[in-house]
């Protein structure tokens, strides 16, 4: 489709004017703005920006929730031929400077106070950002700074400016090409300064209708918007495919209200990475286990008929009378009610993506009828490379190619894809962008992986992460510490892993546990705690993870291929790993370099044999201070297992 965002947004209020585009809850209460309400919105911001200077081809960003007015200055910023770049709201003051200064940032969009302090924060080293607009005035009353207004004050002197100039808005949206830029994401950035990746309307629409026609989306789809617009994922499913399929984006009141929204709205495409799908699975799970013995017989009684039926149901296989009848009775008093209390009563298609999904997770969810599926992509693919057909689900695989995606494994094993979705370049870096974009067209994904029998592509790890185990009994043994992390991370009181072994003669890792699962567990078994580093620490929970990771040992060892990623010591965290401590991306990815120089005296203990080592911790509060955590970790044994031999 040879078209831009501005456009697609016009030819929805031309042809369905009264249609709702956007919700967003207010006070409670859901209030809907219409496709030809949002064009009137759009024209007035734009008709704003361009009187305060925005040029065209500038940068412009955005930062902030999902809110009904943010995406419309996205629009606004596109119908003018300028960029948008949007930032996570999460990010400290100075995680901004890199990106307003690299982008050469004039105008920023924020939604509130808390953003505006920090665009003010960062004013000093990025001097060049002169006019800064905000969403909800509250508590911003008496601030005075030079170039700081609101967006209700930009649109209503837009809104005078349209009306003098009523072929305005329409002329500069037509000057618009496919091939011009619509938008720039800056990666995660796990190991130095983030990239700016470029795309296109052209990259970003293609990529859009691709998934859209995959699953038959339609204008009737309902959406609900959580997760950071800054994160591509989340501007596909709720920017990128709304434009294209015109259906319905919901945003949440606040990020505390999410789960209340969900069942409230009963999205019918619905996406989430596999940490909400384990938050959402936990919490079912503490609930029936404090729930009375009948209710908790039957709902394992079902669930055993679930795990057998399900997902059979689900592939469309032919299932026995008796067995049906009893998933229907099940259906009945077990998933639908289950599936309303997630909201997901209407979903028709859940993606998750971004890391890998326990099997026992995955099972659960399309057992009670949940169709959950699995995608793979990345900032610089405008996300869909791989997608599962509804009757091929399965967890292990992230899917088959779309539609125009082709895919060649190189001899390192690395995963190459040739796609219309990919990006422009990284903005100003022109040796990044030779160093992932061959000549003729290829993107390396830095994804080691291979094409299984049936055509789906396998995720093993990242590239520059599959090591070598050097020394002992596995030497040269391939280590693939995601790989390893993933596995053990698929136990519902195992949050967060972080594995080392490369270059080195065993594997160890630092383990964070779920604080809600493993506190109910406690509870459960009168163990009294203090908080999050005295659970930790209890020899109990020891003896719990320990079961966990032998349980992952016993399973590496059925795997020829990494049975050496056995790990042999690990030790329980005093304190959760943080974005705002460096230790995680604001995606939620591990720095391992970063964690491993933070943490040096626990890795050489762990290498060293010791029972136990000291550590200080400075950590960074939500509201800016700086504290200490200090601690003396335990360090554990773990039971390895004899690889088991392949059959001859």
């Amino acid at each position: 489709m040879q078209t831009t965002f501005p456009r697609l947004m016009l030819k929805h209020a031309a042809e369905r004017p009264t249609a709702p585009a956007l919700r967003e809850k207010e006070y409670g209460i859901w209030q809907a703005t219409s496709w030809a309400a949002l064009a009137h919105m759009v024209e007035s911001i734009a008709c704003g920006l361009h009187q305060a200077g925005l040029q065209r081809g500038e940068h412009l960003i955005v930062v902030g929730a999902n809110r009904p007015r943010l995406y419309a200055t996205m629009l606004a910023a596109q119908s003018l031929g300028a960029i948008p770049v949007p930032l996570y709201q999460d990010a400290a003051a100075a995680e901004c400077v890199f990106p307003i200064t690299n982008a050469e940032v004039r105008f920023a969009v924020v939604e509130d106070q808390e953003q505006v302090d920090k665009m003010l924060e960062v004013r000093e080293q990025c001097p060049q950002l002169t006019h800064i607009y905000y969403d909800d005035p509250r508590g911003l009353r008496k601030y005075t700074e030079d170039g700081l207004g609101s967006l209700e004050e930009l649109m209503a002197a837009g809104g005078v400016f349209a009306q003098q100039h009523p072929q305005f808005f329409k002329e500069e949206v037509e000057k618009a090409s496919y091939t011009d830029v619509a938008a720039m994401f800056f990666t995660s950035g796990t190991t130095g300064n983030p990239k700016g990746v470029v795309h296109t309307h052209s990259s970003l629409i293609d990529r859009a209708e691709a998934g859209a026609e995959f699953d038959k989306l339609s204008n009737a789809e309902d959406v609900l918007a959580y997760m950071p617009p800054a994160w591509i994922g989340q501007n596909i499913f709720s920017y990128a495919q709304w434009l294209v399929c015109g259906y319905v984006v919901n945003c949440p009141e606040s990020s505390a209200t999410v789960t209340i929204d969900l069942k409230e709205i009963g999205p019918t495409y619905y996406f989430a990475p596999p940490r909400v799908f384990e938050g959402m699975l936990t919490s079912v799970m503490i609930r029936m286990e404090d729930a009375g013995s009948f209710k908790r017989k039957m709902f394992h009684h079902f669930m055993a008929v679930a795990k057998k039926v399900g997902p059979a149901l689900m592939d469309g296989r032919s299932v026995g009378l008796f067995d049906r009848l009893q998933y229907a009775l099940g259906n009945l008093v077990v998933y639908g009610p289950l599936r309303n209390n997630m909201g997901f009563s209407r979903v028709r298609v859940a993606y998750t993506a971004g890391e890998a999904i326990g099997p026992d997770l995955f099972t659960f969810y399309r057992s009670i009828g949940v169709n959950i599926k699995q995608l793979y992509g990345s900032t610089e693919t405008a996300v869909f490379v791989c997608l599962q057909p509804d009757n091929e689900a399965r967890a292990d695989t992230v899917g088959v190619p779309c539609k125009g995606v082709e895919i060649k494994v190189a001899e390192n094993g690395e995963i190459l894809v040739k796609s219309p979705g990919l990006l422009k370049g990284y903005y100003k870096n022109p040796e990044a962008t030779a160093e992932v974009l061959t000549p003729d067209g290829w993107y390396h994904t830095s994804d080691a992986g291979f094409i299984d029998s049936h055509g789906h592509l396998k995720i093993i790890d990242r590239v520059k992460d599959v090591g070598r185990i050097q020394g002992g009994a596995n030497d040269g043994a391939m280590f693939a510490p995601k790989y390893v992390e993933n596995k053990l991370k698929f136990f519902p009181h195992i949050k967060e892993v972080v594995a080392y072994g490369d270059q080195r003669e065993k594997v160890c890792v630092m383990i964070n546990i779920d604080f809600d699962a493993v506190g109910n567990w406690a509870e459960r078994r009168n163990l009294p705690y203090a908080g999050y580093t005295d659970l930790a620490q209890k020899p109990e929970v020891y003896q719990l993870i320990k079961e966990c990771v032998e349980k992952v040992n016993a399973d590496l060892a059925e795997d020829t291929l990494l049975a050496g990623s056995q790990v042999s010591r690990f030790l329980v965290l005093h304190k959760e790993l943080d974005a705002d401590d460096g230790e995680l991306t604001r995606t939620n990815k591990v720095r391992r370099g970063f964690i491993a120089e933070k943490y040096k005296p626990l890795v050489d203990g762990l290498y060293e044999g010791k029972s136990e080592q000291f550590i200080e911790t400075v950590v960074k509060f939500e509201d800016g201070r700086t504290g200490s955590v200090s601690a003396t970790l335990k360090m554990s044994d773990a039971k390895t297992f004899t690889p088991v031999k392949a059959a001859a």
